[in-house]
């Protein structure tokens, strides 16, 4: 997995819940998942049919109902939903999941093993814009899931920034699984 497809995949909230519930051998229906997820009709449908569309999941052929399907994992969904289970595990309680279903809270924290700056981490991500990376810069330190610094070692001082605490256990289950 590369750091675009985990962009790509955490642009939906409930899209490392779903996989991680699957990996842990929850049913591949929609009701079993809905329940487990406890999310809404139309934000479980958003995640499920986007990560359909990611080719991370594919209807069971032959099982379920057509307008209820039964869905798998693909060969690659089998390894981002044990990367998935992995986060929920270092995760567990909703208020700090939250955080997680931010949408650049895990590719942030994906990236920043070592101390990185702004521009870094904003050219790392591709498609982020400013306000979106000094937002979730912020909510991850609040967090103390990302520790801030000021380098003085340079003419002009500038911040730098890596995942510490329970953000760099994070990094760590996503380093499993990203390719440089």
């Amino acid at each position: 997995m590369d750091i675009e497809l985990l962009v790509n995949l955490t642009s939906k909230a409930w899209s490392l819940k779903i996989l991680a519930l699957l990996h842990s051998g929850v049913p591949g229906r929609q009701a079993p998942l809905i329940a487990a997820t406890r999310a809404s009709r139309t934000s479980f449908a958003s995640s499920l049919n986007h990560l359909v569309r990611l080719g991370l999941l594919e209807k069971n052929p032959g099982h379920g109902h057509p307008l209820r399907p039964e869905f798998r994992l693909t060969p690659t969904g089998a390894m981002a939903a044990a990367m998935a289970a992995r986060i929920v595990e270092i995760v567990p309680d909703d208020k700090a999941f939250a955080i997680i279903r931010r949408s650049w809270a895990v590719p942030i924290l994906a990236i920043t093993e070592l101390p990185k700056r702004f521009s870094v981490i904003k050219s790392g991500l591709g498609a982020i814009t400013d306000r979106a990376l000094s937002t979730s810069l912020f909510v991850l330190e609040e967090q103390e899931w990302l520790k801030r610094e000021i380098d003085i070692s340079q003419r002009s001082p500038y911040p730098t920034y890596y995942a510490v605490n329970a953000g760099k256990e994070i990094n760590r289950a996503i380093g499993l699984s990203i390719k440089p």
